[in-house]
């Protein structure tokens, strides 16, 4: 009587299983059918997923910092656009010549602060002066009331008054604020000229006596620049003067300083901030001015 060979699956090296022929009696593979070395069966190695904290980590941090490029894009965007508004407006309501246009002077000075490309600015004096100039801005001024009664002043250009009147009250009431009238707290600020210099260009003494000679009114003076003072009819003749004696300020401009200051806590400072990032956040509004101060201790913990 025949007996026929046993057939099973015995998983060879590579961890795929194949056909084996096996001794009737006992169970021995044959030795013509099946090499030796398959009779060891090694495994193969598993795919082990690295952790999932690992595995996010990377396009977490990308996420996150395409967030922050983009916020930061379309704030800078923004910021570009008001620069180009100003020096729009400037140089139509004025000779489009910086040099003769203390207001264009001004903007070019802050745009080149903000890294404006020239040709940019370039584009927007000629738009003003050429003849598609069609648009017409008007420079309006809001003023308010903030959380912890802080005083507000809001300078804004715009081509609609309504919508920029209804868009800045919104914000303060959205906020914790109420829109006033017309001077109900400019009477707690003063406006002046501003001149300001990085501190590298003098000590704070010839800087002072620089500023005296050229008729204006303080200096204030810390690590980073130095700051000049002076009235509006003084402003351009202080700003010439200490031009010619130390080279282009990295800031000209009109400013509206407050007599006194609130300070806030941790909470009140929170609220005006966020005030204070929403007005700033609108097209329309070119600069914002407040009588707050936030001391040290508080800031560190914002």
């Amino acid at each position: 009587m025949s007996i026929s060979p046993k057939i099973c699956r015995v998983p060879p090296i590579h961890g795929k299983f194949r056909t084996v022929h096996l001794h009737p009696l006992s169970y021995r593979p044959l030795a013509l059918l099946l090499p030796a070395r398959a009779l060891v069966y090694t495994p193969p190695l598993p795919s082990v997923a690295p952790p999932r904290d690992l595995r996010m980590a990377g396009h977490s941090q990308f996420k996150n910092i395409m967030h922050r490029k983009g916020a930061q894009d379309a704030r800078r965007g923004r910021q570009f656009a008001k620069l180009i508004r100003e020096i729009t407006v400037a140089a139509k309501t004025g000779l489009p010549d910086p040099a003769m246009n203390p207001r264009l002077r001004a903007a070019i000075l802050a745009a080149n602060k903000a890294n404006m490309p020239k040709d940019t600015v370039e584009r927007a004096i000629k738009k003003a002066t050429g003849a598609g100039a069609s648009d017409d801005y008007f420079d309006v001024r809001y003023e308010g009331r903030g959380p912890a009664g802080i005083a507000i002043i809001v300078e804004a250009l715009t081509d609609n008054r309504n919508r920029t009147a209804a868009d800045v009250r919104a914000a303060f009431a959205k906020h914790g604020g109420a829109l006033g009238e017309n001077n109900s707290v400019s009477f707690m600020f003063t406006r002046a000229g501003i001149v300001r210099f990085p501190v590298a260009i003098a000590d704070s003494d010839t800087v002072l006596e620089a500023a005296i000679e050229a008729g204006a009114d303080d200096v204030i003076s810390d690590d980073q620049s130095h700051e000049i003072l002076s009235s509006i009819e003084q402003f351009n003749a202080v700003r010439d003067a200490l031009e010619a004696r130390f080279g282009a300020p990295e800031e000209a401009k009109f400013d509206w300083r407050p007599q006194n200051t609130v300070t806030l806590d941790e909470a009140q400072a929170i609220s005006v901030l966020k005030l204070i990032d929403a007005l700033e956040d609108n097209d329309d509004v070119q600069n914002v001015f407040a009588n707050f101060d936030i001391p040290d201790s508080v800031m560190a913990r914002l």
